[in-house]
């Protein structure tokens, strides 16, 4: 299997068909692997969520990076797949296809999608689940599902409207256009746009600064932010001041504050 990043022994690799785990240094890097284009088909999509589940518990991984590798992110579902089911087909399916991207959103440590070339439809919607998203300069980024006579189903009409707002989400839903990484970032759609062959590598450096830091903290973040984006301000406050106060109970917080105190901001080392 090819390796991710140069330099450095690869710890751990998991393999099954499309879908591949691999942790080096404290980040496991989720590569989907079915060429040509990724096409998300069911077994693809049940794989990423054991992967993501995988991920979330292991304490080995401290951050994860989800990559299409240099070519495509992900393209969207499997439409010839689709094209053959029912509507009880997609009733009993449409649960999974959604578990399997909510899997990716919920992994309780930092999370960032490197996207080289198409991330559409499903693609697009995996995208949504990081936490931030780098993009090359010759990305290209979409909702077609209007094109086929459908909307998007894992996650697109809820992810896509909370991150750029609903206008701008309805005029990608609505009109199935693809825009490019400039008009992503500007949107907010992606927060950085680099050289195609780089996308990867700040995708692991980004992941690896983070991989060293305080990782309940890390996880209370995250859990503030997004649980607080599906409550009122007040249950936010709460939810922040109980998640606050519970990291007093952890090592990382009097590694932090000791070192802060004995040798000044930014140098702790965090177990």
């Amino acid at each position: 299997m090819a390796r991710y990043r140069r330099g450095g022994p690869v710890r751990f690799t998991l393999r099954f068909m499309t879908v591949t785990l691999e942790v080096d240094e404290g980040v496991g890097t989720i590569r989907l692997d079915r060429p040509p284009m990724n096409a998300l088909d069911s077994a693809t999509q049940d794989r990423l969520k054991e992967l993501a589940q995988e991920a979330a518990r292991r304490p080995d991984v401290r951050a994860v990076v989800v990559w299409g590798g240099e070519k495509v992110f992900a393209a969207g579902a499997d439409i010839k797949e689709m094209q053959t089911m029912s509507y009880e087909d997609m009733v009993d399916r449409s649960r999974d296809l959604q578990d399997a991207f909510t899997a990716v959103a919920r992994i309780p440590k930092p999370v960032v999608a490197a996207v080289n070339g198409y991330a559409l439809g499903g693609g697009c919607e995996l995208a949504l689940c990081a936490d931030i998203r780098i993009a090359a300069v010759d990305a290209k980024l979409g909702q077609p599902e209007i094109l086929l006579g459908l909307i998007p189903g894992a996650g697109g009409t809820q992810r896509l409207s909370r991150l750029v707002g609903p206008s701008r989400a309805k005029d990608l839903i609505f009109t199935g256009r693809m825009v490019d990484a400039r008009e992503a970032l500007s949107i907010g759609l992606v927060d950085r746009v680099v050289p195609a062959d780089e996308v990867y590598e700040q995708a692991r450096a980004w992941a690896g600064r983070l991989a060293r830091g305080p990782a309940y903290a890390l996880r209370a973040a995250k859990e503030a932010v997004d649980a607080g984006l599906d409550t009122d301000l007040a249950s936010g406050l709460t939810l922040e001041r109980n998640l606050f106060a519970g990291l007093f109970a952890t090592a990382d917080r009097e590694i932090g504050m000791n070192s802060f105190v004995a040798e000044g901001p930014g140098k702790a080392k965090f177990r």
